[in-house]
């Protein structure tokens, strides 16, 4: 009897211990891999579920390809959609299989939303992520006269050339940041962090007219400095293709640009609500400003962030012979051929009392 009852509680040990080693070896094989945020870029093939597991071991974004299998077996996640996929270390097995089963996440409570629109140049952004972020200024511009990480992007993003380390650049990145409002984990998100998903979101918009931009007479980084003249001249995206034309014809006919908006960026005068003195109007000092009498052609980069309208804009303008415009105080465009005409306009705005240059 003794001897029977000695073998019950043997045999319960042994099932109790199994079990506890079955649970733990399960909860391992559900955690996430490791602490590691950096983002890593896997392209899951149409297949089978072990076919997958397999992609996600080979990337050490899974501890165990027989646990990935049998959580999708066992939840009914078996539809898994081929794609391209942003993972982490830090995603267990099932975050990951909702990711790619296109399940909605619960997102974390710090998660911090930052929107960054259209028009604003790399000191506008720096403060901005300044307030939202635990970065300070010099984080940002440190990142951005650091040319280890410079070469290292330009070799990662297609659109992003040599051209951006010019040294009478202000800032290499200015004008490739897309405007957008942006999700990141928390206040602790790094500024090569924010920047690497705006110009992964910038790639995003401007890869459909790749093409078109290989077949234009100026480079991509010509392209996005004119959009982003156009994006600060023309208050909305109806405008915006005469705005375009009007600066090509001038470049066709060895025209300076004349945009005060060149102007204020060479100055690094924010405020367009306080005019620029003469000197400052018409500055030669600075490769950036389309004033100077003496400057032909495109600045040497980018003034702003730039919108797909904008960009649209400078890929395929308007055919027009204008070769001056005016807004007025609602952001409309007036274009006009002549000096004389675009006077006019000017002064029938002023009439009008609806003229705010």
């Amino acid at each position: 009897m003794i001897k029977n009852k000695n073998t019950i509680i043997a045999m319960s040990v042994l099932v109790i211990s199994i079990v506890i080693f079955i649970f733990s070896y399960y909860s391992w094989g559900m955690s996430n891999v490791s602490n590691d945020k950096n983002d890593i870029e896997i392209t899951i093939e149409p297949g089978s579920i072990w076919s997958v597991s397999k992609t996600l071991k080979d990337n050490n974004l899974i501890r165990s390809k027989f646990w990935f299998y049998f959580y999708c077996r066992g939840s009914k996640n078996t539809n898994l959609m081929a794609g391209d996929y942003t993972l982490n270390k830090t995603m267990n097995v099932k975050t990951i299989v909702n990711i790619l089963s296109g399940k909605k996440i619960k997102k974390n409570d710090d998660t911090i939303r930052i929107t960054f629109r259209e028009g604003i140049n790399i000191r506008k952004i720096t403060s901005i992520i300044t307030e939202k972020t635990n970065n300070k200024e010099d984080d940002v511009y440190s990142l951005l006269k650091d040319k280890e990480y410079l070469n290292k992007i330009i070799d990662k993003y297609w659109f992003l050339t040599d051209e951006i380390l010019d040294k009478d650049i202000y800032y290499p990145l200015e004008g490739y940041l897309y405007p957008e409002t942006y999700e990141f984990i928390n206040t602790d998100v790094s500024v090569e962090d924010i920047f690497e998903t705006m110009l992964d979101q910038m790639d995003k918009e401007l890869t459909p007219y790749k093409d078109d931009i290989n077949k234009s007479d100026l480079t991509i980084h010509e392209l996005i400095t004119l959009a982003s003249i156009v994006e600060l001249e023309a208050k909305n995206d109806d405008d915006r293709k005469g705005v375009a034309s009007v600066f090509y014809n001038r470049l066709d006919s060895s025209m300076t640009l004349g945009s005060d908006v060149t102007a204020y960026y060479a100055a690094k005068k924010d405020d367009w609500s306080k005019s620029l003195t003469q000197d400052e109007l018409y500055d030669c000092s600075s490769k950036y400003n389309t004033r100077c009498r003496e400057f032909g052609g495109l600045p040497i980069g980018p003034i702003a962030n730039v919108s797909k309208s904008s960009i649209e804009a400078v890929i395929n303008p308007d055919k027009t012979n204008y070769y001056y415009f005016v807004a007025d105080c609602k952001g409309n465009t007036y274009f006009s051929k002549t000096d004389t005409g675009n006077i006019s306009n000017k002064n029938k705005l002023i009439k009008e009392n609806n003229w705010c240059g």
